[in-house]
């Protein structure tokens, strides 16, 4: 039997632009203070998981997570973060910058395209949807195939999870999205040769539970 890697796959902390609904795409945007403090709460919550090494995209709001997760972990394999360009969000071109309402007005079309999911649709400049899948799953394959038997932490974007999630999961990338990709969400996949599998999604109990200590302290 092919051994397994686990891994913990979670996208950044919130961003300002995140809240403006402004496309980040690959420009290098960093935390906001609820940022900064989702990152706090998912290091505690991972502070005993046993992990073999965490792996990070280059850009600040991905790397920032990591090394919370990082300063917190017990284990010495886990005191460090590795930077994989490879993880980095989808690349939007001259979406970058932009706001949704802004990407309607100024590009109809190239916006109906990107909102119906047309596989090999890009922006200018940017990737298309089977590039970006073809990316990831270029990428996890590498970095969980040094690892059997272990688990390994990505931190990534958006992009990045629901890539993860299409790949464990066998949907195509027109597929309606029903899962969620909120920030600091801790999710699990198994690795094998063969490919991943879902393990579990969207956990966001570590901040749910510490947002009701502090209304309560």
């Amino acid at each position: 039997m092919a051994s397994a890697t686990r891994i913990i796959a979670v996208r950044h902390g919130e961003t300002a632009w995140n809240v403006d609904t402004r496309i980040q795409g690959q420009l290098d945007i960093g935390l906001n203070t609820r940022g900064q403090w989702q990152a706090e709460q998912l290091g505690r919550a991972l502070a005993d998981e046993p992990i073999a090494r965490i792996y990070a995209s280059d850009l600040s709001r991905a790397h920032a997570t990591a090394l919370a997760i990082a300063r917190h972990n017990i284990h010495p394999t886990a005191q460090a973060v590795h930077p994989h360009s490879g993880l980095r969000e989808r690349a939007f071109g001259i979406f970058e910058g932009q706001t949704y309402a802004d990407i309607e007005k100024q590009w109809p079309e190239e916006s109906r395209r990107w909102r119906q999911r047309e596989p090999d649709f890009a922006p200018p400049g940017g990737e298309t949807p089977v590039q970006m899948r073809e990316r990831v799953e270029r990428t996890v394959n590498a970095l969980a195939a040094e690892h059997p038997d272990e688990q390994i932490v990505l931190v990534a974007h958006g992009g990045v999870m629901d890539m993860l999630y299409r790949l464990a999961t066998q949907q195509d990338v027109r597929a309606p999205r029903t899962w969620e990709l909120g920030n600091t969400a801790i999710n699990r996949l198994l690795w094998t040769p063969d490919g991943l599998t879902l393990v579990g999604w969207a956990d966001t109990r570590h901040l749910d539970e510490a947002a009701l200590a502090e209304k309560s302290a």
